[in-house]
């Protein structure tokens, strides 16, 4: 699986270059700035990039933008985005399109290895990644307000994992209850938020972000 890896600080590019490659990922660049980064997704074609939302020159949104203009050019390249905080604008944006693996995280979950190579995989994979402090905000903004408010505290639960990108075995697995019931939860959640039923995880997890970031 061929990555393009993009960080400013040289420390933290050459620990992920090193991690990645030690989960037997190829690294087919690893760049700190926003122009290298464009030439590189451009001309090298990655199965996922790796992106650090502030790069040089302009140390702002650099990095996303980069891969916000490399989806417009070939949709659906995978996109697992780092960031220091959680920013919102940025995870809206980058999920605006709807296609493709996505993911949103902190650069504190780089630490955890296991993780953040899980995290690769699944969004390499077609499917999402998301910091649970970015889904946590995305409820929080919108808790007191219909029809979010009409679920459930159980059916809230399910909804942040399912946001995360956990499949229903998942969640069954992590809640301790059968995938029966984890499906009764999600029926019951799409039909509160006027959703489409999908067999299709990243469909439908990318479905409840955007409705859950929608009014901004």
């Amino acid at each position: 699986m061929r990555v393009v890896l993009a960080e400013d600080l040289f420390l933290l590019r050459d620990g992920l270059v090193r991690m990645l490659e030690a989960f037997g990922f190829e690294i087919a660049a690893a760049v700190e700035s926003g122009p290298e980064l464009a030439k590189a997704l451009a001309e090298l074609e990655p199965d996922v990039a790796v992106v650090d939302v502030r790069l040089p020159p302009s140390h702002t949104d650099e990095g996303l933008q980069c891969a916000l203009a490399a989806r417009r050019a070939r949709p659906g390249l995978p996109v697992l985005v780092l960031s220091q905080h959680v920013e919102q604008l940025y995870a809206r944006e980058l999920l605006a399109d709807g296609t493709g693996g996505v993911g949103y995280l902190l650069k504190d979950r780089v630490f955890d290895a296991a993780q953040f190579v899980d995290a690769v995989r699944r969004v390499a994979a077609g499917g999402t990644a998301m910091d649970p402090q970015v889904i946590q905000q995305l409820l929080s903004r919108r808790s007191t307000e219909q029809p979010l408010g009409a679920l459930t505290p159980r059916e809230r639960e399910v909804l942040e994992l399912m946001a995360q990108g956990r499949s229903n075995a998942a969640i069954a697995s992590q809640l301790t209850v059968t995938e029966r019931a984890i499906a009764k939860h999600t029926s019951n959640i799409f039909g509160k938020l006027g959703l489409p039923v999908s067999d299709d995880d990243n469909r439908r997890v990318l479905a409840v972000l955007a409705h859950l970031d929608q009014g901004r």
